[in-house]
């Protein structure tokens, strides 16, 4: 799906060997979110494409105007143009962008050898969600919820001060290219739930190898979000955990960490083959 008039593409696309990494920004997030890492794994060898999602990067009403079929159609689209480069693709993608992926290798187990889930999130639990959040389902679709919007909250999903800083300066301007959006549309919020379900659902059958990396800290959707998609995906999962960041794990102080696990997982896997996604599950903290 092209974007709406007016959104310019932020995607990145880095040439480099056989074996491409597509990622996928957040809702309501931005290509940037993903530079870091990508620009770490082109340089380690990958062929990278940083997709940005259908009605992203542009205003609350370009967001709403789309849903996660749109933005699903969208990684598709990448998917495919990244197969006509490469022999090999992996995806990877943080928080809803991690939901997202895990959807692409349910729905295209042969072209997705392996998957990066920074940060997914099925619940929004962290610390910094209120507490009457649990009311958000029953009242979304009330004629005063349907109008709501979801706005970001301290701490923005960023431990590093100087970082968060500039961040919240841009998305307070409007800038959401570099930003993302500072109020998520109650339509929008609906559309991730809908995700999630079908995500839910697939779990058991997905038997792609899979990196998950999760925050102790995170402050947008707990651990337990990590944790139950360990248990549940149906292929070899490894799962990291990170303590020094909040939910923006790919920018945050220990993306040092997530690109060096990345590289590792990616590394390993090519020596492994396709046989890793019968293989056991593993944990490490």
């Amino acid at each position: 799906m092209s974007q709406p008039a007016g959104i310019r593409d932020h995607s990145f696309f880095y040439e480099g060997g056989n074996v491409g990494v597509l990622l996928i920004h957040g809702l309501t997030g931005t290509p940037v979110e993903m530079r870091y890492v990508g620009r770490g794994l082109h340089k380690s060898g990958y062929t990278v494409y940083g997709v940005q999602l259908p009605g992203h990067c542009g205003t609350e009403d370009d967001l709403a105007a789309t849903g996660w079929k749109d933005w699903y159609r969208g990684v598709e689209l990448a998917l495919n143009a990244l197969l006509t480069r490469v022999d090999k693709v992996f995806i990877g993608g943080l928080s809803m962008g991690a939901v997202m992926s895990l959807y692409a290798a349910s729905q295209h187990p042969d072209k997705v050898s392996g998957l990066l889930l920074y940060g997914p999130t099925i619940w929004y639990d962290g610390w910094s969600i209120p507490w009457y959040s649990i009311l958000w389902k029953p009242l979304i679709n009330t004629p005063i919820g349907r109008n709501y919007r979801f706005m970001e909250r301290h701490p923005y999903g960023i431990k590093d001060e100087r970082l968060r800083k500039r961040v919240v300066q841009n998305m307070l301007a409007g800038n959401s290219a570099d930003a993302g959006l500072a109020g998520m549309p109650a339509f929008s919020v609906r559309q991730m739930w809908g995700l999630v379900d079908e995500v839910k659902c697939r779990l058991p059958s997905i038997r792609t190898p899979a990196l998950v990396m999760h925050s102790l800290e995170d402050d947008v959707c707990s651990v337990k979000n990590a944790r139950y998609i360990q248990k549940r995906i149906g292929g070899a999962v490894e799962l990291r955990l990170l303590n020094d960041c909040y939910h923006m794990i790919t920018v945050d102080r220990q993306r040092d960490v997530v690109l060096a696990d990345s590289i590792g997982f990616l590394q390993a896997q090519a020596v492994l083959g396709p046989c890793a996604a019968a293989g056991p599950t593993m944990a490490t903290a």
